[in-house]
């Protein structure tokens, strides 16, 4: 028996090699991590909130940008958020907003049974600056009231939103900072 030698080829030689890296890495990418972006959320002010059939989004506590709010104890504010009624046959009703961080919390413009939110459709609560909104949904003014010394740019007070159906609904809401907040001394 002969045995005969083949010539070499690196080109086959390179071509195995990069399709066996290849088939390496690629089978071990992102193994045993999390994705960045499993974890990243909007880039808003503010907090959210699911409950039931409805749903909070952006709830934040307004920069004053008038001298008849201030973000100091006894001061005023107002409070920012789309609730959004996501059945497609009930309506609810945004019966109050309570927080132990205020003395009082009035929704300015709703009647005294509270806000009806129809199915698919939303209610806001203040507008941020510059912000354009819905046309669809109906707007109110939320004032907090005799502010409590927690209610300070960075900081987050408890509000709880009670629905006459979807019942309590407890959301961190964060303080905004505003464009540009003076450094603390």
């Amino acid at each position: 028996m002969t045995a005969t030698l083949r010539p070499f080829r690196p080109a086959r030689v390179a071509a195995a090699a990069v399709a066996v890296g290849a088939a390496l890495s690629l089978s071990a990418c992102g193994a045993g991590q999390i994705a960045q972006t499993a974890t990243q959320v909007a880039a808003i002010n503010g907090n959210g909130a699911d409950q039931a059939n409805i749903q909070l989004r952006n709830v934040h506590v307004l920069f004053p940008t008038s001298s008849e709010f201030r973000l100091e104890e006894g001061g005023r504010a107002e409070l920012v958020f789309t609730a959004i009624n996501t059945s497609a046959t009930e309506a609810d009703r945004l019966v109050s907003i309570e927080t132990e961080d205020a003395a009082d919390v009035v929704l300015e413009g709703a009647p005294a049974a509270g806000v009806e939110i129809a199915p698919q459709a939303s209610v806001t609560g203040g507008v941020p600056a510059g912000q354009i909104t819905d046309p669809e949904s109906d707007e109110l003014t939320v004032i907090l009231e005799d502010l409590s010394d927690q209610v300070r740019p960075g900081l987050t007070v408890p509000a709880t939103f009670v629905f006459e159906n979807a019942g309590e609904v407890r959301v961190d809401v964060p303080v905004d900072a505003g464009p540009v907040t003076p450094r603390a001394e």
